[in-house]
Protein backbone atom coordinates (compact mmCIF):
# COMPACT_ATOMS: atom_id res chain seq x y z
CA UNK A 1 0.00 0.00 0.00
CA UNK A 2 1.04 3.36 -0.96
CA UNK A 3 0.98 5.80 2.45
CA UNK A 4 2.20 9.13 0.90
CA UNK A 5 -0.42 11.79 1.93
CA UNK A 6 -0.06 13.70 -1.32
CA UNK A 7 -1.58 17.05 0.77
CA UNK A 8 -2.40 19.81 -0.95
CA UNK A 9 -0.59 23.38 0.09
CA UNK A 10 -3.60 26.03 0.31
CA UNK A 11 -1.84 29.51 -1.00
CA UNK A 12 -4.93 31.25 0.11
CA UNK A 13 -8.41 30.99 1.73
CA UNK A 14 -11.13 33.33 1.88
CA UNK A 15 -15.12 32.44 3.65
CA UNK A 16 -17.55 33.29 1.52
CA UNK A 17 -20.32 32.98 3.61
CA UNK A 18 -20.16 31.92 7.79
CA UNK A 19 -23.89 30.87 8.91
CA UNK A 20 -24.51 28.49 12.10
CA UNK A 21 -25.72 25.86 10.20
CA UNK A 22 -23.66 26.50 6.67
CA UNK A 23 -19.65 28.14 6.52
CA UNK A 24 -17.96 27.90 2.66
CA UNK A 25 -14.49 28.82 1.81
CA UNK A 26 -12.69 29.64 -1.36
CA UNK A 27 -8.93 27.84 -1.23
CA UNK A 28 -6.39 28.39 -3.92
CA UNK A 29 -4.17 25.55 -3.28
CA UNK A 30 -1.40 23.44 -4.94
CA UNK A 31 -1.20 19.90 -5.65
CA UNK A 32 2.04 18.46 -5.01
CA UNK A 33 2.62 18.10 -8.78
CA UNK A 34 2.46 21.77 -8.74
CA UNK A 35 -0.90 22.18 -10.62
CA UNK A 36 -2.80 25.29 -9.01
CA UNK A 37 -6.18 25.35 -8.61
CA UNK A 38 -7.46 28.70 -7.76
CA UNK A 39 -10.94 27.74 -7.12
CA UNK A 40 -11.45 24.61 -4.86
CA UNK A 41 -14.76 24.90 -2.18
CA UNK A 42 -14.90 23.43 1.35
CA UNK A 43 -18.14 23.39 3.43
CA UNK A 44 -16.82 23.33 7.24
CA UNK A 45 -19.88 21.63 9.27
CA UNK A 46 -19.49 20.59 12.95
CA UNK A 47 -19.43 16.72 13.36
CA UNK A 48 -22.41 15.39 13.44
CA UNK A 49 -24.11 11.74 15.09
CA UNK A 50 -26.65 8.96 14.00
CA UNK A 51 -28.03 7.01 16.25
CA UNK A 52 -29.48 2.93 15.41
CA UNK A 53 -31.92 2.47 18.62
CA UNK A 54 -33.14 -0.31 19.25
CA UNK A 55 -35.90 -1.44 22.06
CA UNK A 56 -35.49 -3.88 24.59
CA UNK A 57 -38.05 -5.89 22.91
CA UNK A 58 -36.43 -5.75 19.40
CA UNK A 59 -38.13 -2.82 17.57
CA UNK A 60 -35.99 -0.08 15.48
CA UNK A 61 -36.98 3.26 16.48
CA UNK A 62 -37.08 5.02 13.25
CA UNK A 63 -38.15 8.99 12.41
CA UNK A 64 -39.94 9.96 9.67
CA UNK A 65 -39.62 13.81 8.22
CA UNK A 66 -39.97 15.43 4.96
CA UNK A 67 -36.31 16.58 4.02
CA UNK A 68 -36.61 19.77 1.54
CA UNK A 69 -33.22 19.66 -0.49
CA UNK A 70 -35.19 15.96 -2.12
CA UNK A 71 -38.67 17.27 -1.48
CA UNK A 72 -39.43 13.80 0.35
CA UNK A 73 -40.95 12.35 3.15
CA UNK A 74 -38.42 9.46 4.42
CA UNK A 75 -37.75 7.46 7.59
CA UNK A 76 -34.51 7.71 8.81
CA UNK A 77 -32.37 6.82 12.05
CA UNK A 78 -31.84 9.58 14.73
CA UNK A 79 -29.07 11.97 13.63
CA UNK A 80 -28.18 15.77 14.82
CA UNK A 81 -25.09 18.11 15.43
CA UNK A 82 -22.45 17.66 17.99
CA UNK A 83 -23.18 20.62 19.75
CA UNK A 84 -19.61 22.30 21.78
CA UNK A 85 -18.39 20.98 24.66
CA UNK A 86 -20.22 17.41 24.53
CA UNK A 87 -18.59 14.22 23.14
CA UNK A 88 -20.11 12.73 20.55
CA UNK A 89 -21.53 9.88 22.74
CA UNK A 90 -23.14 12.89 24.59
CA UNK A 91 -24.50 14.35 21.52
CA UNK A 92 -26.38 11.07 20.32
CA UNK A 93 -27.91 10.27 23.54
CA UNK A 94 -29.11 13.76 23.38
CA UNK A 95 -30.21 13.36 20.31
CA UNK A 96 -32.07 10.31 20.66
CA UNK A 97 -34.06 12.06 23.81
CA UNK A 98 -34.43 15.17 22.38
CA UNK A 99 -35.98 13.88 18.88
CA UNK A 100 -37.63 11.01 20.56
CA UNK A 101 -38.17 10.38 24.49
CA UNK A 102 -36.03 7.62 24.22
CA UNK A 103 -33.28 7.09 26.29
CA UNK A 104 -31.09 4.36 28.40
CA UNK A 105 -29.52 1.48 27.10
CA UNK A 106 -26.41 0.32 26.32
CA UNK A 107 -24.38 2.34 23.45
CA UNK A 108 -21.57 1.28 21.18
CA UNK A 109 -19.63 3.05 18.88
CA UNK A 110 -20.27 1.22 15.41
CA UNK A 111 -18.64 3.12 12.53
CA UNK A 112 -17.24 6.59 11.65
CA UNK A 113 -17.92 8.38 8.14
CA UNK A 114 -17.73 11.30 5.94
CA UNK A 115 -20.76 12.56 3.81
CA UNK A 116 -17.85 13.58 1.63
CA UNK A 117 -14.22 13.75 1.97
CA UNK A 118 -13.72 15.67 -1.11
CA UNK A 119 -15.23 19.18 0.29
CA UNK A 120 -16.75 18.83 3.71
CA UNK A 121 -14.25 19.15 6.85
CA UNK A 122 -16.78 17.13 9.35
CA UNK A 123 -16.82 13.25 10.38
CA UNK A 124 -20.21 11.35 11.16
CA UNK A 125 -19.97 9.26 14.35
CA UNK A 126 -22.54 6.55 14.32
CA UNK A 127 -23.53 4.46 17.51
CA UNK A 128 -25.73 1.66 18.43
CA UNK A 129 -27.94 1.91 21.59
CA UNK A 130 -29.73 -1.21 22.14
CA UNK A 131 -32.19 -1.43 25.03
CA UNK A 132 -34.00 1.93 24.58
CA UNK A 133 -36.84 2.96 26.54
CA UNK A 134 -39.05 5.53 25.87
CA UNK A 135 -38.30 8.32 29.17
CA UNK A 136 -40.54 11.30 28.22
CA UNK A 137 -42.27 12.97 25.18
CA UNK A 138 -40.54 14.12 22.38
CA UNK A 139 -38.62 17.33 22.59
CA UNK A 140 -38.47 18.91 19.22
CA UNK A 141 -37.06 22.42 18.28
CA UNK A 142 -39.42 24.59 16.63
CA UNK A 143 -38.64 23.73 12.95
CA UNK A 144 -38.70 19.60 13.75
CA UNK A 145 -41.64 17.84 12.32
CA UNK A 146 -40.75 14.21 13.28
CA UNK A 147 -42.53 11.31 14.08
CA UNK A 148 -41.34 8.52 15.40
CA UNK A 149 -42.12 4.92 14.36
CA UNK A 150 -41.17 1.52 16.01
CA UNK A 151 -40.17 -1.30 12.78
CA UNK A 152 -39.35 -4.32 13.20
CA UNK A 153 -35.95 -6.09 11.83
CA UNK A 154 -38.27 -7.29 8.44
CA UNK A 155 -39.85 -3.50 7.88
CA UNK A 156 -36.08 -1.93 8.19
CA UNK A 157 -34.96 -4.41 6.09
CA UNK A 158 -37.40 -3.53 3.48
CA UNK A 159 -37.16 -0.32 3.46
CA UNK A 160 -33.01 -1.25 2.98
CA UNK A 161 -33.28 -3.37 -0.08
CA UNK A 162 -36.23 -1.13 -1.68
CA UNK A 163 -34.10 2.35 -1.52
CA UNK A 164 -36.03 3.57 0.77
CA UNK A 165 -33.19 4.67 3.52
CA UNK A 166 -32.22 7.82 0.89
CA UNK A 167 -29.52 9.32 3.38
CA UNK A 168 -26.33 7.62 2.97
CA UNK A 169 -24.90 8.86 6.28
CA UNK A 170 -28.17 6.48 7.69
CA UNK A 171 -28.21 3.51 4.71
CA UNK A 172 -24.30 3.16 5.72
CA UNK A 173 -25.01 1.85 9.32
CA UNK A 174 -27.56 0.36 9.10
CA UNK A 175 -26.33 -2.03 5.98
CA UNK A 176 -23.07 -2.28 8.13
CA UNK A 177 -25.66 -3.36 11.44
CA UNK A 178 -27.73 -5.42 9.11
CA UNK A 179 -24.43 -7.89 7.47
CA UNK A 180 -22.51 -7.94 10.50
CA UNK A 181 -25.58 -9.62 12.40
CA UNK A 182 -26.39 -11.74 9.32
CA UNK A 183 -29.93 -10.09 8.97
CA UNK A 184 -29.78 -9.92 5.11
Amino acid sequence: MNNDEKKWEILHSEYLIRRPWLTARRDHIRMPNGVENPEYYVLEYPDWVNVIAITSDGHFLMERQYRHGLQWTGYEICAGVCEAGETPLESAQRELYEETGYGGGTWTPHMLLSANTSTMTNLCHCFIATGVERLSEQHLEETEDISIHLLSVDEVRSLLTGNEIRQALMAAPLWKYFAENHLL
